[in-house]
């Protein structure tokens, strides 16, 4: 298991090689990536500025990726989150999981990636050609979660 949080961009390819790579007992591999979005119609999104509390983070993620190891038969799994200011296109964030089944895998990186949107101790400023603030919480986003 290992969880990052980085102010750098990953590389995803390399990322998802080096995950699978190091898989032996696992007959599946998910992974997904997030990427900061332009708002809107090309709303004019500058840059996303994300915040977090160091220390805090980590042990939230340590904890919610225990969460899934105890829920689902996982072999392995990887969260990186990024924090700092990004523009439209950039990886933000992925998660990987590792298991005997598809199923497993999947549902695993499903509940991570909700906890991620909606829990994780993360901030989100978006700052606009007309200025800017901070993303709230999205009731989809906990629709999501409250399925878990």
């Amino acid at each position: 298991m290992a969880i990052r949080v980085q102010q750098q961009p990953f590389d995803l390819g390399e990322e998802s090689t080096t995950f699978a790579d190091a898989q032996n007992d696992a007959g599946a591999v998910v992974t997904f990536t997030g990427i900061v979005r332009d708002l809107p119609e090309g709303g004019g999104l500058d840059r996303m500025a994300i915040e977090h509390y160091p220390g805090m983070t980590e042990k939230a993620l340590d904890q919610i990726a225990a969460d899934a190891r105890a829920r689902w038969d996982l072999a392995d799994v990887l969260i990186i989150h990024r924090y700092g200011e990004m523009h439209a296109g950039e990886r933000i964030m992925m998660v990987a999981t590792a298991a005997r089944h598809r199923k497993s895998a999947f549902e695993a990186a499903e509940f991570l990636m909700d906890y991620l949107k909606s829990r994780a101790p993360f901030w989100k400023k978006e700052h606009t050609t007309d200025g800017g603030g901070w993303v709230a919480a999205r009731d989809e986003d906990e629709d999501a979660l409250s399925r878990w």
